[in-house]
């Protein structure tokens, strides 16, 4: 796989990130160490996981980081790899409760510390804000972040589901004041559009066309997520069925096969050939999927065949 260098850092990624929302639950012990060591000795170094995750499984909030943090320790690729990890997300219900001020400086300092401990580790590489609160002055989310940054708990900080403006809002109070920017930003972003419309749960976002044209002037990563998604492009629903999003699956189909790929790969492709910065995140639980996904790494498309994808004219 290619490295990416994250601009303003010395992070050096792969340009696939593997998501570990399922470490720990559904995947632990041996299967994690396989599919960890086959990622990572195909060229792979960069991880996704979350204080949040799995709250939604059973004896699951946690699970992941734990699981990641001992699987790199047994496999000896601490310091081969870079790790990112979230924490101020809002109430999940019974699994993940949360208070009304889910990004107050107690919660910030808290959800670290509990992520430093279940990885096991002293510093985090990438920490990102899992989610905005608008209620809360960009200054002051800063002025924590950095305040960590500045202790050593974390290295580089980034902004999970924030919108464009804020995020430029709080870069400019960032380099205004000598303070450590967000380096990059993990958003959903796929050749599919989630049938939900922006604004409806103002903590999530995903990548419209003004986003894309701010993160490819910013120079900013994006870290996407559901980069397949849900697996649409496999045939499988995960809430991504309409019009467009068919002729696009047809679309990729008949690119596929064209050119001798699957439709997820070409998809995963198209984010990867973007003029932006891209870094999709991916999930599996079997080897021969992960093949799959490592694959599309290594794909060129054009510019035509990108805007052709979107149902743009080729």
């Amino acid at each position: 796989m290619k490295k990416i260098k994250i601009p303003n850092t010395d992070l050096e990624v792969s340009n696939l990130c593997f998501g570990t929302s399922s470490l720990g639950t559904s995947t632990k012990g041996k299967d994690a160490d396989r599919l960890i060591s086959e990622f990572v000795e195909s060229g792979g170094c960069f991880f996704d996981t979350a204080h949040c995750y799995s709250f939604w499984v059973e004896n699951g909030l946690g699970a992941s980081e734990r699981e990641l943090g001992t699987c790199l320790k047994r496999l000896g690729y601490w310091d081969d790899v870079i790790v990112a990890t979230k924490g101020g997300h809002p109430d999940g219900g019974a699994g993940y409760r949360r208070p009304d001020r889910y990004i107050s400086e107690s919660i910030i300092k808290s959800d670290i510390s509990e992520s430093l401990d279940r990885l096991g580790t002293d510093r985090i590489d990438l920490y990102f804000l899992h989610r905005d609160d608008q209620r809360v002055p960009v200054a002051e989310i800063m002025d924590i972040l950095n305040n960590e940054i500045e202790i050593g708990r974390l290295r580089y900080i980034g902004a999970s589901n924030w919108s464009i403006e804020r995020i430029a809002e709080a870069n400019d109070y960032a380099s205004k004041n000598g303070l450590q920017s967000f380096v990059a930003s993990q958003v959903q972003w796929s050749l599919a559009t989630p049938n939900w419309e922006i604004g409806i749960d103002p903590t999530m976002r995903y990548v419209t066309k003004a986003d894309a044209e701010f993160y490819e002037k910013s120079k900013m990563p994006i870290i996407a997520y559901s980069s397949t998604a849900g697996g649409y492009f496999s045939g499988k629903d995960a809430g991504f069925d309409n019009a467009p999003n068919r002729e696009r699956f047809r679309r990729a189909s008949e690119l596929a096969q064209r050119l001798g790929y699957t439709a997820t790969q070409i998809a995963l492709a198209y984010l990867m050939n973007q003029e932006a910065c891209v870094i999709p995140i991916f999930r599996t639980s079997n080897s021969e999927h992960l093949r799959e996904i490592m694959a599309s790494a290594d794909i060129s498309l054009e510019n035509n065949q990108i805007r052709w994808l979107s149902n743009a004219e080729y």
